[in-house]
């Protein structure tokens, strides 16, 4: 197994090396991005590209004070884009908290432990391999004024058309990726891939060993994620459905309904389908039995800062501080959280007679989930009613998973994130209202959905949502099967009742008080 890893170290440097010659110089200072030519574009009454050149004929300070300008422009962007990564770094503290209290407290110190080092593994294997795999090819970041040097993208010719896979540059953020746009980018999509790791750490808590947790991380983040986010976010093969095929403006996903959720939620359904249920969920009749959280407020305050990261999360994905849509975005992102509490209340107090504060909570977090494809391109009314229907949505999805496919899954993290991450990827399709949008991934005009006009949009998204599911249960099958072979996945059953603290993480998070074996 050592040699295997070192191995493919010592590839992935080479290959990082090997990338690195020939291409764009890199600015890792960024004092040389950022210029005159960057005002080009920033707004309806930007100077002209023939402008730019008159200037630097006829008026040599009008044209350093247009670098100036430009400089500035990237500058406010690019501080933008990175406050927002740190609003979305702080989501991890909202997975920890809702994923624990959700949880039973004699297991309280493990799931707070692979909530914290998620964090730290996802990082260093999308450091390694996955953001090169996601972002080598995408070929410049307009916004940030720079990343022009990741352009290397693995493409296959299919049909006379290229379908880009992979990404090849940027690997160990090395040679060409040792600048200061690049490096900035690095840390936004980061944040946004350990959101997809740390997903399945809710639906497979209180049975997993922290072992083989630790290999899940290293692979979700270095292999999985990246491999599907370059498809939609990196210049891969879905975002350009619309230039080959003229499928509206490709599978569009604005800040990851599908790249960052549905992803955490399919891993999470095929892995708490492999591991199987903790012991005492089910009766030998089939029926389930409920396992309460030990700490609703603990959960309910993770939630809350979730909410707060999510404006990081939606607003950040424009990575332009002067793009003023971030206002809209950041609306629908709220009014979306609101109806989905609203909806999974609803739905609870109608047909169960009380309004469930645990349905209530997910419900809130599932409008979130299902408007961040569509934030930037619904108006108000739809988020409200894409919000509703996810709450809605999740209170089904949770007793279907639960007394259907008889999969345990203590957080919901299945419903909330899998089930409405591919309904917030297909709502794009059909509410988006033309306002937003002109030019994506190089389709003239704005986005428009089914019931706008445009049903090629809402094709695309069918095309990105089945995608999804079908290559991540696919490839986190193998490598779940894969691994329950090497490094087993479920805890010893007297270990399970007894509590994974001190056996898996040497910690009890509540050492005033004994959880004995008869607990289950």
């Amino acid at each position: 197994m050592k040699k295997v890893l070192t191995l493919l170290l010592l590839g992935f440097m080479a290959l990082g090396l090997i990338t690195s010659v020939c291409a764009a110089e890199p600015d890792p200072a960024g004092t040389k991005t950022g210029g005159a030519a960057d005002v080009v574009g920033a707004s309806a009454n930007a100077p002209t590209a023939d402008d730019l050149k008159n200037l630097a004929a006829n008026e040599p300070l009008a044209t350093k004070l247009a670098d100036v300008v430009g400089h500035n422009r990237i500058a406010i962007n690019m501080v933008w884009t990175l406050v927002c990564g740190f609003l979305v770094m702080f989501m991890q503290a909202g997975f920890a908290l809702a994923e624990t209290g959700f949880t039973r407290a004699k297991n309280a110190g493990h799931t707070m432990a692979m909530n914290f080092m998620v964090y730290a593994v996802g990082m260093l294997g999308y450091w390694i391999c996955g953001f090169a795999f996601q972002m080598g090819g995408v070929g410049g970041v307009a916004t940030l004024g720079g990343a022009t040097g990741l352009d290397g993208e693995f493409v296959i010719h299919l049909f006379g058309k290229d379908f880009g896979l992979f990404g090849t540059k940027g690997f160990f953020l090395a040679g060409v990726a040792y600048d200061a746009v690049i490096f900035s980018l690095f840390l936004f999509q980061m944040v946004f891939m350990d959101t997809t790791a740390t997903i399945p750490t809710g639906s497979m808590a209180e049975r997993w060993t922290f072992k083989s947790f630790l290999v899940y991380g290293f692979f979700i983040s270095m292999f999985t994620y990246p491999l599907y986010a370059n498809w939609v976010w990196g210049g891969g093969w879905l975002s350009q459905l619309g230039k080959n095929f003229g499928l509206g403006h490709g599978t569009l996903d604005f800040a990851g309904s599908s790249v960052v959720h549905m992803t955490g939620g399919v891993s999470a359904l095929v892995g708490a389908k492999i591991l199987g249920p903790r012991l005492g969920k089910y009766r030998k009749d089939g029926k389930p039995n409920a396992i309460p959280g030990h700490h609703i407020p603990m959960a309910l305050l993770g939630c809350f800062i979730l909410a707060f990261g999510w404006f990081g999360f939606n607003a950040g994905s424009t990575m332009a501080g002067g793009d003023l849509r971030i206002g809209v975005v950041a609306v629908n992102t709220m009014l979306a959280s609101a109806a989905g509490a609203f909806g999974a209340m609803f739905f609870m107090w109608k047909f169960y007679g009380k309004p469930d504060i645990s349905m209530i909570a997910n419900g809130f977090l599932a409008g979130l989930v299902a408007i961040t494809a569509p934030c930037a391109f619904v108006n108000s009314v739809s988020a409200v009613i894409i919000g509703f229907i996810a709450g809605v949505l999740l209170c089904i999805s949770v007793f279907f998973v639960e007394r259907v496919l008889k999969i345990d899954d203590p957080v919901g993290a299945i419903s909330v994130h899998g089930a409405n991450g591919a309904w917030g990827l297909l709502s794009l399709g059909l509410f988006a209202d033309g306002t937003y949008g002109d030019g994506l991934n190089g389709v003239a005009g704005t986005v428009k959905g089914l019931f706008y006009g445009d049903v090629s949009q809402f094709a695309a998204q069918v095309a990105g949502t089945v995608t999804n599911f079908v290559f991540v249960l696919v490839i986190m099958y193998i490598f779940f099967k894969v691994l329950d072979k090497i490094v087993p996945m479920r805890i010893a059953a007297d270990i399970e009742v007894e509590g994974l603290d001190q056996a898996e993480v040497a910690v009890t998070a509540y050492p005033d008080f004994t959880v004995h074996k008869t607990q289950i």
